[in-house]
């Protein structure tokens, strides 16, 4: 394992220790709302820190990008941190969140970590040498189209800026596929496409700190991730993105290419 997977893997199993004991003792929990339907706990911030704190014990000059604490340092190479992505199950008792690790040098990911402390799940990629569950090495699934897929997405919930362009997509994927699947993590979603669980994926509006272990895991398990008009790149920006094997993925552009408008395609964040 290379030096810096393993120190993302020793902070994520740190940091899902901290989640564990704090799920036990859920009526205890601090909880404050960042905007609406946007929460955060001192669960959050106490796994941030402890993930932090291994970082910098092993590489003190790093740069840190953290849901939490936003962006510390300025380095060459940056941890991109989400200590727990899927906070609202978190604190409905709903055993379904993750830690998600990516390291991103000079502007490419390279390395990802996510992480299910419930279930005991750990998943794992560098680039170049493939991505793993617990040490068994995963592939996203053989799906030859969206006929008898299950397909993963994220609901607008905060943002309902493009809410009818989205519908529209939902309507018309929906209606092709065996079904579909919300389950509030977009990290273990990603994580799930990458291991087959999930045929494939789209979803609008998520976080550098959501996706980028997931976009590692992806990548060297066989699939493909890129804007909701299939194109390769800019969607690390807009966080608006689609993936799934390369057949899934264009079969989903094809879906969501008619409902598509300007502001969906910009490589910016809307």
């Amino acid at each position: 394992m290379h030096p810096l997977l393993n120190i993302a893997v020793r902070a994520a199993r740190r940091a899902g220790d901290i989640i564990l004991r704090a799920a036990n003792q859920r009526d205890t929990l601090t909880i404050d709302t960042k905007q609406r339907n946007d929460f955060v706990t001192e669960t959050d911030r106490q796994a941030e820190e402890e993930i932090i704190q291994i970082i910098h014990k092993a590489y003190p000059d790093h740069a840190i990008l953290g849901e939490e604490g936003g962006q510390i340092g300025d380095h060459e190479i940056t941890w991109i941190i989400d200590p727990l992505d899927g906070t609202t199950n978190f604190i409905h008792g709903l055993p379904h969140y993750a830690v998600s690790i990516g390291i991103q040098i000079r502007g490419r990911l390279e390395h990802g970590v996510i992480h299910d402390p419930g279930r005991g799940e750990i998943y794992t990629a560098t680039r170049g040498s493939g991505a793993f569950l617990n040490d068994r090495r995963i592939r996203v699934s053989s799906a030859r189209g969206l006929e008898n897929s299950l397909i993963g997405t994220g609901l607008p919930f905060r943002d309902f800026t493009h809410a009818d362009a989205y519908y529209g997509m939902l309507q018309a994927i929906a209606s092709k596929t065996a079904g579909i699947r919300r389950a509030g993590s977009a990290a273990l979603d990603l994580a799930y496409v990458a291991s087959g669980r999930l045929d494939g994926y789209w979803e609008l509006g998520l976080k550098p700190w959501d996706i980028a272990a997931g976009i590692v895991l992806l990548q060297e398990a066989g699939g493909i991730i890129g804007g909701l008009a299939g194109e390769p790149s800019g969607f690390m920006e807009s966080g608006n993105l689609v993936c799934g094997n390369p057949r899934m993925f264009a079969a989903l552009v094809r879906e969501i290419q008619p409902h598509l408008n300007e502001a969906l395609t910009s490589p910016t964040r809307q």
